[in-house]
Order: structure tokens, then sequence, then C-alpha cells
């Protein structure tokens, strides 16, 4: 407890307040239009920032993480519950609290049973297409309002289809409202990003909407948001809404651990620091059960908001009290004026966090160097866009395996040879290929299991089924971590062919652990205790002796 806080130095004390009151003034914005992504009341994305913010402060290992309301994870809250309640209803809101409820049990789960590991089931390449792909849903469902007219669709193509059906309809003063907003954040960006151009879109929106009536243009306003402190609120927990929502519940529960401990993980290298993700799940599990019972939504490890304290000099949880108490300030005192705020500024907001979270850049960098993955972000991202976020989510984890497979079963074997100068060389493997006259070292790419354990008895039949067979066949298991029952029975089956053909198996770089297996397999009972070898180097060493005796039992048969 208390790790992501202390220690606090007398010196770091001033910057890092100063860090949140900025933290406050950039993410106000924010989480009022990541309210408005989850179909929340606009109040509960300020909520996110009071007690499940202040909850992760305590209980997290990170330093950095800042934890609130994202959009990733809202829009799979809203793509969960429409059509189930009417959106900013106080059902909509009982139930987002139990969807809540549910996220935070898996992630308290989770650090019950140690499941931070799950974070790596996620990669990169999936994580890039997944945003990308819901900033393009977030922006497109946002453009109805920005033109102040409506569409009915409720899957993000149908309701683009919708809109631009609806454009000739476009009220002009909202229009020009949306506008103004992107030419004021746009142009504040590209001359600093320490300001906070959209909390200063917002304060100049609500200023014109008072002096000038856009109500009077037919600008839909915001209207009455509640002041002081969330109610305590009691999630539903009837066993229907709880299976109802329990997918919803494990897709936004893989974002999190994915996402926040991708951007812990990160500032942590940025600063030579150690993070424990199991605590950081701890923080996690709290801040949502917090949200839960506190009228707001999920909460997040947010990439954003953390940049927003790292850009301002934070460097520990501290900014993120600072910027509670800043957020408390708004709720106690501060909402009055929110009533005048239009709904197109606010969905103008969004929009542009939408844009952000669109990475072309990311995107091309992954199709310059990598045209497979950039094949499977592409696919992540249209399954977000055409299908919805929740089963964008699950195809991305889908995805992300599928990639591990592909590259696991076809892994990058090769033959060991001596280069002039006496240093070891890999070399593709072709039929004749020798790593000596007589010895073939094999390097097997990867861990050995059922899917792959062909295509070692492949690679091998190409190396020795030739008109002068070697006599010595040399496993190299340097990138062997592990070999699974069916792979054993192959290892097996190799060691009978090859030697029904005169040719002796041998293994070298086996690390202890494999050992055991090949023990327990009942592999070193057939190939000898004799054929095992320290390094490649020490096998070719004792085959140039050639005075080992093989002590093997070509007929043994894999242990259970």
């Amino acid at each position: 407890m208390l790790g992501g806080l202390l220690p606090i130095g007398r010196s770091r004390l001033g910057p890092d307040a100063v860090a949140g009151v900025t933290l406050a003034a950039l993410a106000v914005p924010e989480v009022l239009g990541y309210a408005r992504i989850a179909g929340m009341p606009v109040v509960s994305g300020l909520y996110t920032m009071l007690v499940p913010m202040v909850v992760f402060a305590l209980l997290g290992s990170s330093r950095h993480l800042v934890v609130a309301a994202d959009s990733g994870t809202a829009a799979i809250l809203a793509a969960g519950l429409v059509g189930v309640a009417g959106v900013g209803s106080s059902r909509y809101v009982q139930l987002a609290g139990t969807a809540v409820l549910l996220v935070g049990a898996l992630l308290l789960l989770a650090r019950l049973v140690r499941l931070g590991f799950l974070a790596n089931f996620l990669s990169r390449t999936v994580l890039v297409g997944f945003l990308t792909g819901v900033g393009i849903q977030v922006a497109s469902g946002q453009l109805a309002d920005m033109l102040g007219v409506r569409a009915a669709g409720s899957h993000t193509a149908t309701k683009l289809i919708d809109t631009l059906k609806a454009i000739p309809h476009t009220n002009a003063a909202a229009a020009l409202v949306s506008l103004g907003v992107i030419m004021l954040v746009v142009g504040i960006r590209r001359l600093t990003r320490r300001v906070p151009g959209a909390l200063i879109a917002v304060v100049g929106a609500i200023a014109l909407s008072r002096v000038v009536n856009l109500a009077g243009y037919r600008v839909d306003l915001l209207g009455l948001v509640p002041s002081g402190l969330p109610h305590l609120s009691t999630p539903s927990l009837a066993l229907g809404d709880l299976s109802r929502l329990l997918p919803t519940a494990v897709s936004m529960f893989v974002v999190i651990v994915a996402q926040s401990a991708a951007t812990s993980r990160a500032y942590a290298a940025n600063y030579d620091e150690t993070v424990n993700e199991d605590r950081d799940l701890l923080g996690l599990a709290g801040a949502n059960l917090s949200a839960a019972f506190t009228g707001t939504f999920v909460v997040n490890g947010s990439p954003t908001k953390t940049q927003m304290v790292d850009g301002a000099g934070g460097r520990s949880q501290l900014s993120q009290l600072t910027a509670a108490v800043v957020v408390l300030l708004v709720v106690l005192i501060l909402t009055g004026p929110l009533a005048y705020l239009p709904i197109a500024v606010l969905a103008t907001v969004v929009f542009l966090i939408g844009i952000e979270l669109i990475d072309v850049a990311g995107m091309c960098r992954i199709y310059t160097v990598r045209r497979e993955e950039f094949l499977v972000a592409a696919l992540t991202a249209a399954g977000v866009v055409f299908i919805g976020v929740e089963q964008g989510v699950l195809l991305a984890v889908v995805a992300s395996i599928i990639d591990h497979l592909r590259h696991s079963y076809d892994p990058r074997s090769s033959v060991l040879v001596k280069s002039k100068a006496g240093h070891w060389q890999s070399q593709p493997v072709a039929a004749g290929i020798r790593t000596t006259d007589g010895l073939v070292i094999y390097r097997f790419g990867t861990s050995l299991y059922f899917a792959n354990a062909s295509r070692l008895a492949a690679d091998i039949t190409t190396l020795t089924q030739h008109a002068d067979p070697p006599a010595w066949l040399c496993l190299d298991g340097a990138a062997i971590g592990d070999v699974d029952y069916t792979a054993a029975s192959v290892l097996i089956r190799v060691h009978q062919q090859q030697h029904a053909h005169g040719t002796r198996l041998v293994l070298s770089n086996i690390i202890e652990p494999v050992r055991a297996q090949l023990d327990r397999y009942g592999i070193t009972t057939a190939v000898g205790t004799d054929a095992y070898f320290d390094t490649a180097g020490a096998a070719l060493e004792a085959f140039n002796r050639d005075d080992t005796t093989p002590t093997s039992d070509p007929d043994a048969q894999p242990s259970t």
C-alpha cells in the first residue's frame, strides 16, 4: 500500500501538486466526454476522478499510472448496455454499476490467483488496431451531434450512414460552434500541449451560450448537472442482469489489464522503477469496486492522462490526489455553468479524443515493417467498427493468440555450422547440409508441442534421408523451453527411425526443466544418458573423438 505515493521528497511536493492541477484542467473535459461515450449522466465522468482515482493512488504500485474514465472501456460498456435500458436512465446507471462490480470482482480474482501475466495476451499490434477501431467508432458516433442532426442507427456503420443522409438538415449554428472548437483546440495543440485547449473551448462555449443564447438558435444544451458528492448506489445483483453483463465485464477486464499494465510498465521503464502488476490489479479492483457504489462507471489505466501528468512533471500519485481535490471543488461549486454547455461542444471534444485514438502512424509503421501483423491490426480495427467493441476485444485476444501460434507453429529452425574463423553460423534446413562430415547439429527454433512437432520430424527427414545419412544427429535445444507429451512421442519415433538408419540421436543445450521432462517421458532411457551435451561445441568435440558408446534403447516408448 502507498507504493505509488511514497517516498515523496520535499522537493517533489510542488511539482507533483502542479502536475495534479494540470491533470484536472486537461482531463475534466475528457471525462465529461467519456461519460457521454458510456451513455452515463455527464457528472458521472467527474466522479471517476474522485473516489476511484484516490483508491488506486493509495493501493496501486505504479507511481505514474492515472486511473479514471477511458474511452475504450466506456465504449465497451455502452455497447453492452445498448437496448437493455434507456441511455442515462436510473436503470441504465444501475446496470452500469453491475457491470463495473463484475469488473472489480474479476480484477480482484485475478489478483488473488496472480493473473497479472494476462496482460501479455494482447500484443502491441492488436492494441494499436483495437484503439484505432475504437477511435473510428467514437469519432464517427459524434458527427450527428456536431452537426445538430439526428441519427437513428445503433451500429457505427448504420449511424454514420444516417448522419450522412441528414447532412442537408444540418443546424448551421451547431456546426459553426463545432468548427470553432476544432480550430481552437487544434490550434492550441500545435503551439503547446501544456495549455488545456479543450477546457478553454468548454469555458468559452459556456460563456458564448449565455451571452448570445445559443438555445434560441436550436442548439441543444447540456442542461442541469447535479452538484455535490456522489451518492452511494446499489448495483443490481439480479442473476439475469449478472449473466447478461458478464461478457461485457470480461471484455472490459481484458482491456483494463492489458492497457493498464502496458502503460505502467512503459513509464516505470522510463524512470528505472519497478512495478508490481499484481499490486496494480488490487488497486484497479478497488477503484472499480468503489466506482460501482458511487454512481459512476468503469475506470481504467489511461495512457493519455498518464502522459498529461508526466509531461507536466508529476512523478508520483500525489499528482492524482491533487487532481481529485480539484475535481471535488468542481463538483461542489462549479457544476452550475455546465448547464449552458452546448452538446455540440461536448461532442466535438469527444470527436477529437476519438481522432487521437486513431493511430495512423502506428498502423503505417506496422505495415512497413511487418505486413502480416498489419493484417491482424487491421482485422481487429475492422471488427471493432463493423461488429462491435465488445466483440472486437474478443477478436483481438483471438488474433493475438493466432499470431503467436503462427510463429511457434513454423519456427525458424536451422543447422549450425562453423565459419572459417571458427564461429557458429546458422544455415537454413536443406537436404545434404552438414555441420561436419557425418554430423548434423539441428537447432529447433521454439518449444516443442503438438502443433509443431511434425515440423521437427519433417526437418529431420529432410536432413537425414540422403544418400549418405549422418552418423550423428544432434538436436540443439537452446530455444526449447518446453516439450509436451505429443512432441515427446514424436521424438521417440525420430530416435527409432534414425537408429534404424544407423544415425545416433544426441542432444545439446537442454535446460534442466526440459531435461527433467525428457527423463519422465522416457526419452533419456531411449537415447542414453551419455547422449546429452552441455553445448553444441561439446557435441562436436565428442563426435570428433567418437569415443562414446551408445547406451540407448531404440524400442523405448514414451512414459505416461
